[in-house]
C-alpha cells in the first residue's frame, strides 16, 4: 500500500528527519496498542533502542506499560 500524504504534512514532517511519517505511523499504532513495540520499531525502520529514543524524544516516554501489568507486579511483590 502506498500512502499519499497531504502537502500540509511536508512542512511539519520535514524538520523531523527522514522516515518521520513511518515513525509517527508506527508510534501511533503502538500507542493505540494495535502492534507490539518490536513490530513498531521494525515498521519505523529503527532498532529497539533507536525506536525507544525517538518515542522518548517525541512523547516523553519510551514504553507503554499497561495498568494491569503494574497491578499484577504489585500483587506479586506483596506476596513476597
Amino acid at each position: 500500500m502506498h500512502i499519499q500524504l497531504q502537502p500540509e504534512f511536508d512542512d511539519i514532517l520535514q524538520p523531523l528527519g527522514s522516515h518521520a511519517a513511518e515513525f509517527f505511523l508506527a508510534a501511533s499504532l503502538y500507542h493505540a496498542r494495535k502492534i507490539s513495540f518490536a513490530s513498531a520499531a521494525h515498521m519505523a525502520g529503527l532498532d529497539f533502542d533507536g525506536f525507544k529514543t525517538r518515542l522518548t524524544e517525541h512523547f516523553n516516554q519510551g514504553y507503554i506499560i499497561a495498568d494491569e501489568c503494574v497491578l499484577e507486579d504489585i500483587r506479586t511483590v506483596e506476596k513476597l
